[in-house]
């Protein structure tokens, strides 16, 4: 195993598992709640955004007091954990426990950093909290992706060099989060764009070995 790289670091809905489907039924139930129209397509905007952030997709311009703000989004998360209570460990992507044992058993540290501030509860429903030596979320900062902050956060509790940690997002907000914050980034599915430094349609098509020596002969 490449020494130049000391661990992985993934964001939540998408790469590990994906809730994506029970964010948009949750903002869907708050848009037809109000009369806002929303799409699908608008939806996929908030990927790796914020609550607030997502919000401010939703309202599409539309001005709204802060108790409304905090209302309406605290509803969407009722709507959201309410969805999560049947989530186990078969929701979890294709390949996603086995590469990370196999980075565990390379010695890497591995984390998670998510938007999300329900990461703990998602993940201890999956039965993989334990594998993780840090976790980042909602909670771990104030400014969210696509700064690179919440990353940052994430590797300093690894006591990690961003440039010899690697960041595994579904997500365009991710990425460019994980790249001004100087780390490797792996772009998963097609929804993550062209800036992540190796492209790949999942987990399960390769081994953390891969991974390392791809980045690095990138990066040669």
């Amino acid at each position: 195993m490449a020494q130049d790289i000391q661990a992985f670091l993934f964001d939540l809905d998408g790469v590990l598992t994906d809730t994506a489907e029970f964010h948009y039924l949750g903002w869907q139930r708050i848009a037809d709640e109000q009369g806002i129209p929303f799409s699908r397509e608008e939806n996929d905007a908030m990927r790796g955004l914020s609550r607030r952030d997502s919000l401010t997709v939703l309202l599409k311009g539309r001005v709204i007091d802060e108790a409304t703000a905090n209302d309406w989004m605290a509803r969407k998360n009722d709507y959201y954990i309410a969805s999560l209570e049947h989530i186990s460990p078969k929701d979890l992507l294709p390949g996603v426990h086995d590469f990370l044992l196999a980075a565990k058993s390379a010695g890497l540290k591995v984390a998670v950093g998510s938007a999300s501030k329900n990461a703990r509860v998602v993940l201890d429903k999956l039965d993989i909290l334990s594998l993780f030596d840090a976790v980042g979320d909602g909670y771990s900062i104030v400014n969210n992706k696509p700064a690179p902050d919440l990353f940052l956060w994430t590797a300093g509790r690894l006591n990690v060099n961003p440039g010899r940690a690697v960041v595994f997002e579904d997500a365009q907000a991710g990425v460019a989060a994980a790249n001004q914050g100087g780390f490797y980034t792996v772009g998963l599915g097609d929804a993550v764009g062209d800036e992540a430094n190796l492209r790949l349609p999942s987990l399960a098509s390769v081994t953390p070995h891969q991974v390392i020596d791809l980045l690095l002969a990138g990066h040669a």
